[in-house]
């Protein structure tokens, strides 16, 4: 039994993401980043045996994970931007029973109403045209869908401690934090003392897929949820790594969002 968990979590280790953030020599950023993983499998452990569309799969850690933890999905999509991304998924965890990635631009008719739950972790921040892509999320679920999403918490008092620890493990080259912007202390005041509407102007970067993208500067995770709501009934709001911190205080967010139908 080890070694097929091995089998699956091997390849998974060579991903791009896992190497540079859960296995960081960095021992926060490991411990920071492993934790919101653990965090979204037991959350999704609750639809084993059922259909699942990875949005923003990046290098399929997630997946890889789910599959090993003996929650596999009856069949999972991991799809995200770029072929380079897709076909290093395909390489790496296409082996695994059900599976199979592709482009986002590939969604389509067949995948709409396809799925029982969407699982999107730490991709909508970065998005530019969030309520487009929060409609194609809604469309690609069944009626009565679950749709769990992850977000990180820039605001309050973990701002100014992310960015403390971006900075330094800027400095020594750990990480992977090329495009992390600089506050002002005017900017870092506005986040940390930040309330339910957008608070700065966000920064926007045009990366090697052509497609226009945020970093995390400015992010407002109860904006976000705002937003989120207007086409999905929030049912769970939940935080890591420290759950019993609350989201105000955490990295990072969790909901647990159902499908509105009308």
């Amino acid at each position: 039994m080890g070694s097929a968990r091995e089998e699956v979590l091997t390849p998974a280790r060579d991903g791009h993401y896992a190497a540079k953030q859960i296995h960081c020599r960095d021992r926060l950023i490991a411990w920071s980043h492993a934790s919101r993983f653990k965090a979204g499998l037991a959350l999704a452990r609750a639809f084993k045996g059922q259909r699942l569309l990875d949005y923003g799969c990046g290098d399929g850690t997630f997946l890889a994970m789910l599959y090993a933890s003996g929650a596999a999905p009856s069949s999972a999509v991991g799809v995200d931007l770029d072929d380079i991304q897709v076909n290093d998924c395909r390489e790496r965890l296409g082996h695994l029973p059900g599976i199979r990635f592709a482009r986002i631009a590939d969604l389509g008719d067949a995948d709409r109403g396809a799925y029982d739950l969407v699982v999107c972790t730490e991709v909508l921040e970065h998005v530019v045209e969030l309520d487009a892509v929060i409609d194609e999320l809604h469309g690609c679920l069944r009626a009565g869908g679950t749709l769990i999403v992850s977000v990180p918490v820039e605001t309050g008092l973990p701002l100014v401690v992310k960015q403390a620890v971006r900075r330094v493990a800027g400095w020594r080259g750990i990480g992977d934090y090329k495009w992390t912007s600089a506050y002002t202390w005017r900017e870092l005041a506005a986040g940390v003392f930040a309330g339910r509407r957008p608070h700065l102007v966000r920064p926007v970067y045009h990366g090697s897929t052509g497609v226009p993208f945020h970093d995390h500067k400015g992010f407002n995770w109860k904006a976000f949820a705002d937003r989120l709501s207007a086409r999905f009934a929030i049912e769970r709001v939940a935080a890591s790594p420290i759950a019993w911190l609350g989201p105000s205080l955490a990295m990072q967010v969790w909901f647990v969002a159902c499908k509105k139908t009308v």
